[in-house]
């Protein structure tokens, strides 16, 4: 609501447009709504429409007023997680469509924070390759990633699923 509104500026987009496009990927698409689930999932299926991957921010905490995740599945898309063993991003959501679209709900961490399970999940996403909730499983194996003293990101072999 508070983008919708004007309330406070979009810093999210840009985020977005910096770290896919070090993948190679063109924004085709970028549309905003208010907190409404009806709004939320229509944006979700126009975006489909040219898109390989739709990204989706805003609405992905705990608070009950949040729709995002329920508008994501109210498109038909599959849900492989709402929830990733991994931190900063642990409130992460995953789901792919039947043609093999992924829809992807990004936290807020994403947005001020070098490392989350996205840049972890991306690169996967832009080869292509589909990410399956043992995937996700895996990530936690050894505990969470905040920064850790083990590595730093991306020479981080808690990243490549090692």
């Amino acid at each position: 609501n508070e983008v919708f509104y004007g309330r406070i500026k979009d810093t999210f987009t840009p985020v977005i447009e910096a770290k896919t496009a070090s993948y190679g990927f063109t924004v085709t698409g970028h549309i905003t709504v208010n907190d409404d689930a009806e709004k939320i999932k229509n944006a979700v299926l126009e975006l489909k429409k040219n898109a390989d991957i739709i990204l989706c921010t805003g609405g992905m905490s705990v608070d009950p007023d949040d729709l995002t995740p329920l508008a994501i599945k109210n498109t038909g898309a599959k849900i492989v997680t709402y929830g990733a063993p991994v931190l900063p991003g642990a409130m992460f959501l995953l789901a792919y469509f039947d043609d093999g679209t992924p829809v992807m709900g990004l936290p807020g961490c994403v947005m001020y924070s070098k490392a989350t399970v996205f840049d972890i999940l991306l690169p996967r996403a832009a080869a292509g390759i589909k990410i399956s909730k043992s995937d996700i499983v895996r990530l936690g194996n050894g505990g969470f990633c905040l920064g850790c003293d083990v590595c730093r990101y991306p020479q981080c072999s808690f990243g490549k699923g090692e």
